[in-house]
């Protein structure tokens, strides 16, 4: 029973790794087809996406937790 986790975390990472390979391989070769303008645009809208929704999920995390009495004010 001992080698069980072994297996099965070696068999999840070299899935895991294979997978994001291709895909890596399959998006760049994408890429390459399309214009790098288009792809520079697409990139800064979906790094801002990703800033304004880490704002928003770190806002209510705040709210949540001065909401049930915890003390969140730096020293």
């Amino acid at each position: 029973m001992n080698w069980v986790p072994i297996v099965f975390v070696t068999f999840k990472v070299l899935a895991l790794g294979i997978a994001m390979f291709f895909a890596i391989k399959w998006h760049y070769d994408q890429g390459e087809k399309g214009a790098t303008l288009a792809m520079l645009g697409t990139g800064v809208k979906m790094t801002t996406f990703f800033v304004l929704a880490l704002l928003i999920v770190a806002l209510i995390a705040f709210f949540v937790s001065s909401m049930l009495g915890l003390d969140l004010r730096f020293p």
